[in-house]
């Protein structure tokens, strides 16, 4: 790629927002105020804002492979914690999407590395439901029901966090699971009952 084409681009783009709104880059400079969290995909395909059709200062994002929540991950719980507590969100979205290669690769044998340890939680979650995953004989099928699968779990992960079960007792913080499907655009609510999946295990994760 030219760089050179992407500092043209940044001109023009300035342009259009400043011929829109001459006051846009004067309110940006004054802070933020998202309402949401997103932790996506460092998936070039998956571009937070512009799926959602939000702009800039409206949604606070994390993005790494495959779209996980470790708990000893100090970049997605710092981020985690400071929208939180900080900005004080209103809802956390976690986004898988299908072909995700992250996915993908964990559901193969192969070594890969320093990937190694961060793949090996999605390998968890093909443990977790190994039963309900191997009765799918498409494999197709099966690849996108671990990616559906692995959002609801990092979903979970979330939800054991001291920081989002303050916030949803105190304000009524919402915890989401999407998925983004790549071949036709359109953002999938996968509609998980939180309540019910963690009736079983709050009363090891609860916090005070």
């Amino acid at each position: 790629m030219d760089l050179n084409k992407v500092f043209a681009n940044n001109k023009k783009w300035i342009k259009d927002r400043l011929s829109a709104d001459p006051s846009f880059f004067e309110g940006l400079s004054k802070g933020q105020n998202p309402e949401l969290l997103f932790i996506g995909c460092s998936d070039s395909r998956v571009a937070a804002e512009e799926l959602m059709g939000l702009g800039p200062g409206e949604v606070f994002v994390h993005r790494n492979i495959a779209n996980m929540v470790i708990s000893i991950d100090l970049n997605v719980m710092s981020v985690v914690n400071y929208a939180v507590n900080q900005l004080q969100v209103k809802d956390v979205i976690v986004c898988g999407h299908y072909a995700c290669g992250g996915v993908k690769a964990a559901m193969q044998s192969a070594d890969l590395g320093i990937l190694n340890p961060w793949l090996r939680n999605i390998r968890d979650v093909y443990r977790i439901h190994r039963n309900k995953l191997n009765a799918i004989e498409d494999e197709e099928k099966r690849y996108d029901r671990l990616v559906e699968l692995n959002v609801q779990e990092q979903c979970v992960n979330l939800i054991k966090t001291a920081a989002v079960q303050k916030a949803n007792r105190d304000r009524g913080l919402k915890v989401h699971g999407w998925v983004f499907d790549v071949k036709t655009g359109k953002l999938i609510d996968l509609k998980i009952d939180f309540d019910k999946y963690l009736s079983k295990i709050m009363e090891i994760y609860h916090l005070e």
